[in-house]
């Protein structure tokens, strides 16, 4: 497994509401890059679309949605750190971002009030100007079987859906926007894909969770449920081709959790959709890992279902 994308992925800060950053990385790589792929794709990015990034190649059936934000903190008052969607907290994390004076590494504190709630504070020199996002430093760390690192939800995700750009010729591929923190461009996505090319099926290239029934090195995961349900009709489509492929996976059933997917599934848009991603440790943290056989095939699965789904 190659990491240098990877490794250049999690290095661009991009909290929900603050993707403008990775935005731009992807569009530079897409066309620095697309001119070796085995098809070049029509790019759909415009202020319209706010920080969106739609990829369409060929005459499409399928869409790859990978949301491209991040968790974080914004800086609220009294160096009070409020949650951009659901970040670990733990004490000693080193945070960066910028100001209106410059570059910002803070360090965190969690402090309990009488009732034992936790509250983020940030530790520092100087005050930060309310607002600030703040993210986890980046630190990436790699073996022989592991990948280790903020971020790598979902910017494994990200990473696997341009791997998969790479052989892909017909399909289309959504970077999205404000996943972590309440959804946001999925809907908009997916009624454009409808409406322009007919496009009424998705896979959610993202992240999930190692637990008692998903292991590191089970293969990716092709989620059956998590707090919403996809359609069983397509589901067992997904699982059959995944039999097929002889790509190594295994099944998710949880009963909590959610995705681009539940976007969809909460929308009035018929759209069948699918979650398909490796498993990590350490979910939201600074110290996510992932086995990379599981990354691997993720990548691998993806390219097969998007030629045969």
């Amino acid at each position: 497994m190659n990491t240098e994308l990877l490794q250049e992925l999690i290095k661009v800060r991009g909290a929900s509401s603050d993707e403008s950053n990775i935005k731009n990385f992807i569009l530079k790589y897409i066309k620095e890059n697309q001119n070796k792929w085995r098809a070049e794709p029509l790019v759909h990015a415009n202020d319209k679309m706010q920080d969106t990034i739609v990829l369409v190649f060929g005459k499409p059936k399928t869409a790859i949605y990978a949301h491209i934000d991040t968790i974080g903190f914004s800086v609220g008052y009294d160096k009070d750190l409020i949650k951009i969607g659901g970040p670990k907290l733990i004490d000693g994390t080193i945070l960066v971002g910028s100001d209106s004076h410059g570059e910002i590494e803070v360090e965190m504190a969690i402090y309990e009030d009488e009732n034992g709630r936790e509250h983020p504070q940030y530790l520092g020199s100087r005050q930060l100007d309310r607002g600030t996002i703040l993210t986890f430093k980046p630190n990436f760390r790699e073996t022989d079987t592991y990948v280790q690192s903020p971020y790598l939800d979902n910017r494994l995700g990200v990473w696997a859906a341009l791997k998969v750009a790479e052989t892909m010729e017909n399909g289309a591929i959504v970077f999205s926007t404000y996943e972590e923190h309440g959804g946001n461009s999925v809907g908009s996505a997916a009624r454009f894909l409808l409406e322009n090319f007919k496009v009424r099926q998705a896979l959610i290239s993202d992240i999930t969770w190692v637990t008692d029934g998903v292991k590191h090195g089970g293969g990716v995961a092709i989620s059956m449920r998590d707090s919403l349900l996809p359609r069983r009709t397509y589901l067992n489509r997904i699982i059959d081709l995944a039999r097929k492929s002889e790509v190594s996976y295994q099944l998710e059933v949880e009963s909590a959790g959610g995705s681009d997917g539940g976007v969809l599934q909460k929308s009035d848009l018929l759209i069948d959709w699918c979650f398909i991603g490796a498993a990590e440790d350490n979910v939201h943290s600074p110290d996510e890992k992932v086995y990379k056989q599981d990354a691997e095939s993720m990548v691998d699965l993806y390219k097969y279902l998007m030629k045969h789904l």
